[in-house]
């Protein structure tokens, strides 16, 4: 085992309460100068934070066990990059429209970020019920299949590439085409939610597809 070194602060956090752990190593690690690090101090193998690190600091820090004893783990934590480097999340020609997935086939998962986006799929036929879209922006790029998206006033074709620019509050209903539908979408991240009823009488947009019950659909 290797001995920390002199210079390495520690942290203990078993006497921590449990929702308290994961915040304050965050806090000491956002602290560090790059090349610093810190010695963490728990009761057990931290396996949920070291996928939290590789989540939101993959490439951009070091993870070295010095003791696995039991009730005294001890992990040194090295902060390698001034911040979160760069890298691709996930290439998106594998979510063909063909895939039976309904819903959302993917979304951002990084804890620090202003964005928000997910991959969302709708098998053929499937439906986003009319609703009032929330108080942000939407950018939505179509990745897959067809589809039509019904406005306030008309409708818009839906192929793979077309880039489309929902504006905050904007009414619209989705609908898709024969093969399907996938679609990127990216927004400026919220903590909550709240959708006008509308005129739709609910106020959340259903999704729906052929052969499957209505779901809850909160984001779109």
């Amino acid at each position: 085992m290797h001995s920390p070194a002199p210079t390495d602060q520690e942290l203990d956090v078993r006497p921590l309460r449990k929702p308290d752990k994961h915040p304050t190593i965050f806090a000491t690690y956002q602290a560090l100068p790059v090349d610093g690090s810190f010695v963490l101090v728990n009761d057990h193998d931290p396996k949920h934070l070291r996928e939290e690190f590789e989540a939101d600091h993959a490439g951009s820090y070091r993870w070295e066990y010095l003791n696995t004893e039991v009730r005294d783990w001890r992990i040194r934590i090295t902060k390698l990059a001034t911040t979160p480097l760069p890298r691709i999340l996930v290439d998106t020609d594998r979510f063909t429209a063909e895939a039976d997935v309904t819903g959302a086939a993917w979304k951002l998962q990084v804890r620090e970020r202003d964005l928000d986006s997910d991959i969302v799929a709708l098998t053929p036929g499937g439906t986003i019920e009319a609703h009032t879209g929330p108080n942000l922006d939407v950018l939505i790029h179509v990745l897959a299949g067809s589809g039509r998206l019904t406005t306030e006033l008309g409708g818009i074709d839906l192929e793979p590439g077309a880039l489309l620019w929902l504006p905050r509050r904007a009414r619209r209903q989705f609908t898709a085409g024969p093969d399907g539908l996938r679609y990127l979408a990216v927004r400026q991240r919220r903590q909550a939610l709240v959708l006008d009823p509308g005129q739709s009488g609910t106020d959340r947009p259903a999704l729906t597809s052929r052969g499957s019950a209505a779901r809850t659909e909160p984001h779109r």
